[in-house]
């Protein structure tokens, strides 16, 4: 990623009891060398606590340079959908809890935006990962920087491992690879 660039995303979340899950779309977009503060920012908005801070960050994102935006939810879940209704940029919504019952209030809300009002839905701490992701692909479209990161991540954290576990399994055979010691970090 070349220095000097622009704030490129956006992750909000409606309390700072968010974070905890949030952090894990930031992880992603750093696994991809984006650098917080220059090309990513954390911030705290609630859409029912500050409703006119939310719609102000959602209506000038775009003029701030930013690209998308993800924003995490609990409880009532207003916020990334309000989010996408301020702004046409492309907002990636993260259920905090982890709970897949479409009758959990958080996901039910953002699965169910209404027709005009698009929205990606993720779910708890992988989701926020898969949504800094997501991000990165949306990113690489228009970004030869962002689309060589990408590539790189998906090389040397899903392909080379998978690919060393099997070359193992087939040299071992099962049982002997099932009893092999832990693997030390």
């Amino acid at each position: 990623m070349a220095t000097g660039e622009q704030l490129r995303v956006g992750i909000i979340m409606g309390s700072d009891s968010d974070l905890k899950v949030m952090r894990h779309a930031g992880r992603a977009l750093r696994t991809l060398g984006m650098e917080y503060g220059i090309h990513y920012e954390d911030r705290v908005i609630s859409a029912h606590r500050t409703p006119h801070l939310m719609a102000e960050y959602a209506a000038t994102a775009a003029e701030r340079g930013l690209r998308l935006i993800i924003a995490g939810a609990g409880g009532s879940a207003a916020l990334p959908g309000m989010v996408a209704s301020e702004t046409a940029l492309p907002v990636l919504g993260v259920s905090i809890t982890d709970n897949p019952d479409v009758m959990n209030r958080a996901l039910g809300s953002m699965i169910g935006m209404p027709e005009g009002k698009p929205l990606a839905v993720f779910q708890g701490p992988a989701g926020a990962f898969n949504a800094g992701l997501f991000a990165g692909r949306v990113l690489m479209a228009t970004d030869p920087g962002m689309r060589a990161a990408y590539e790189a991540y998906e090389l040397n954290e899903l392909l080379s491992p998978v690919l060393g576990k099997d070359v193992s399994l087939r040299e071992l055979g099962a049982e002997a690879y099932l009893n092999q010691p832990p693997a030390t970090t």
